[in-house]
């Protein structure tokens, strides 16, 4: 048996299905009577999702949750595409009734009206859609490829920029120090500290308003998460003022998972502390720049050494000990100033591109719903005057609909005529 739930993206999915005993499996194929090129649609929670039937499916039945629509004289596909229309959404929406989860009465949903096209151009009109939408699938797929792209190659530049590769060129033209140095965190920072731990800082000291709080959900990857606020009094503050953050600060997260979670904090009005967990490295700028040390912390190989380090354990994480002996390769500071400059430049570009990426997939998105809207206001295909009208469809449609049997009263099937 299958639910609402197998029903995705045009197809019925097997998987996560409901096994019944052969008797049972009867009783409610009785009511559902499923058979190839019935289409069907989802009438309860997520409703107006749509697939049809196909010859090579196995046996199944439903819960009441999708409604089988029967129809030897419309074509499946045109009335799969035609639910699945801005309009027939639409009508679903302004229809469905109930609080926790919304429904649409089987009774409702025969009082749509739909437009019906002669046999012919039905057919004619699916089969175009099936042609244009493989194409819009086919886009979008490449489409929402490309952030994964741009996001590896932001791993590239940090690649490039973290081992010399980036600025080798630079380097051979000017006067500096070329020689990169093994170097400890600590020895960068003019000072490290972890957040206050077990008693000092409770979740019964935050407070809707006061003192920002650091929490790990606010560390992202070389990006601050500010839209999650935790705060505390300023009398709470006081007694953590050592834990004061400033603009700048390198926040590292302790837990180590899909990749190093390493920001700095930016530049604000209101007054920030860390907390356990959320390390905090302040540098010293004579010896290092602080992007330097963002851009060496985010790159790849470093989440690939702390990675090992930790290999084995359930929840992966680094003490801020660990963190301080870290060594990383710091050229000269001139050399570091010339490296932020060329990063910069080239995230500012993946950044221009992510947001024409973005108006690219709102664009395709709305696509699907205008090809289908075209196509059932009748300007998807030419229409030919030797099809039979659709006037005859419609005639033979409610002569089957007189001469079916009627059934007995009782408890709604969800099966459509």
């Amino acid at each position: 048996m299958l639910s609402a739930k197998n029903i995705q993206n045009g197809k019925i999915h097997f998987d996560g299905l409901r096994l019944l005993s052969t008797d049972d499996f009867e009783l409610e194929n009785n009511r559902t009577n499923i058979s190839a090129g019935d289409v069907l649609l989802t009438i309860v929670g997520a409703i107006g999702r749509t697939a049809v039937v196909p010859a090579t499916a196995p046996e199944f039945t439903l819960q009441r949750s999708v409604a089988v629509l029967k129809s030897n004289l419309m074509n499946p596909n045109y009335l799969r595409y035609l639910l699945d229309s801005p309009a027939a959404q639409s009508f679903f929406l302004n229809n469905a009734k109930g609080t926790a989860q919304k429904g649409i009465y089987l009774k409702a949903l025969g009082g749509m009206q739909i437009p019906i096209a002669p046999p012919a151009e039905q057919a004619r009109i699916a089969q175009k859609l099936d042609e244009l939408l493989a194409q819009v699938d086919t886009l979008k797929c490449r489409v929402d490829s490309i952030p994964a792209l741009l996001k590896r190659f932001r791993q590239s530049v940090l690649a490039a920029a973290v081992s010399g590769r980036l600025t080798e060129d630079w380097r051979h033209a000017q006067a500096v120090d070329p020689e990169w140095k093994k170097t400890a965190i600590k020895s960068v920072c003019s000072v490290a500290f972890d957040g206050p731990f077990g008693s000092k800082l409770k979740s019964d000291d935050y407070t809707s308003e006061g003192v920002r709080v650091v929490r790990l959900e606010n560390i992202g990857h070389m990006g601050f998460i500010s839209e999650k606020e935790t705060f505390i009094s300023p009398a709470k503050f006081k007694e953590l003022a050592k834990n004061k953050l400033e603009p700048g600060d390198i926040l590292f997260s302790s837990f180590v998972d899909e990749e190093i979670r390493v920001c700095q904090l930016p530049k604000s009005e209101e007054t920030f502390i860390n907390k356990a967990d959320c390390f905090c490295l302040r540098i010293d700028q004579t010896v290092a720049k602080p992007k330097f040390l963002l851009y060496s912390l985010a790159a790849r190989q470093t989440y690939r050494q702390i990675r090992e380090a930790v290999h084995g354990a359930t929840r992966p994480r680094i003490n801020l000990g660990f963190l301080k002996v870290f060594e990383i390769s710091l050229p000269s500071t001139t050399e570091q100033i010339e490296i932020i400059q060329r990063v910069e430049q080239l995230f500012a570009f993946v950044s221009q591109l992510e947001v024409r990426v973005k108006v690219a997939q709102a664009r395709i998105d709305g696509l699907t719903q205008s090809i289908l809207a075209k196509a059932f206001r009748g300007e998807l295909v030419p229409q030919d005057p030797n099809d039979e009208p659709a006037s005859v469809l419609l005639d033979r449609i409610k002569a089957q609909h007189a001469a079916a049997p009627k059934g007995k009263r009782g408890r709604r099937s969800a099966t459509a005529d």
